[in-house]
Parts: structure tokens; C-alpha cells; sequence
């Protein structure tokens, strides 16, 4: 079984832009113009896709990836232009925390308003 997220946005080019330059996911199929109203973005297996769609979600989800080396992560999409200034009172929006369910995370708010927290186990370290 395969789960694919389907996350909706305002704007798909800032979207895919969003997704392909700072978080390294790629376009699945190359030839997908950005004036689709699905896209779909793959990375390490993983896949997701960006909706236009109005029936397909409301804005403000939220999903959980597990990965290795969040702190590394966060550094490669500081330096690729990440803005958290919009979240100042958020610590796990500002860098990678440990939290008490035994997981380092840190979240990335996309252009659209979803959440992607990123994360790895601690406890097994």
C-alpha cells in the first residue's frame, strides 16, 4: 500500500517553486505544466501531491516526515532561503527541538499555510 498526501494551494507555481528549490522534492513527471491543477513531487520514495482542486482539502494540514539528521536538514533549507520570521513565537519553527514523545523535530510552514514536520526518533539513538 501507497499513501499519497494531496495538499492544496492558492498558487501552484510559488508552490512547486516552494517545494523544489528549498525542500528538494522533484517533479514526477517533467513534462507537468505548472497551470495543471494537480502536480505530483516525489523525494527519497515518497510522494505528494499539489492540488488547484477546491473539493479536494481545505489549507492548514498538517503531516509528519520522518528522516534522518533534522538538524542538517534544517541548516540546507536555512541556507536555501527559509523564512521563519513569521513564526518567531514557535520554537520548532526556529530550529530543531526535542520533544518529550521522544522525537527531534522542526516545522516548515509552506506558502499556503500546511505544515510539514520534519523529524527523527530520538530514542533510539
Amino acid at each position: 500500500m501507497k499513501i499519497v498526501p494531496v495538499i492544496k494551494y492558492k498558487n501552484m507555481e510559488e508552490s512547486v517553486l516552494f517545494y523544489t528549490q528549498i525542500l528538494d522534492f522533484e517533479l514526477k513527471y517533467a513534462i507537468t505544466p505548472l497551470t495543471f491543477p494537480v502536480v505530483n513531487l516525489i523525494k527519497e520514495g515518497s510522494e505528494l501531491q499539489l492540488s488547484t482542486l477546491s473539493g479536494d482539502s481545505v489549507f492548514g494540514i498538517a503531516i509528519n516526515i520522518y528522516t534522518q539528521n533534522v538538524d542538517a536538514l534544517f541548516q540546507k533549507y536555512r541556507e536555501r532561503g527559509l523564512d521563519t520570521s513569521q513564526h518567531m513565537n514557535s520554537p520548532v519553527h526556529q530550529s530543531p527541538v526535542d520533544q518529550d514523545w521522544g522525537i527531534r523535530e522542526f516545522y516548515v510552514t509552506d506558502p499556503s499555510g500546511n505544515t510539514l514536520r520534519f523529524g527523527e526518533s530520538i530514542l533510539e539513538k
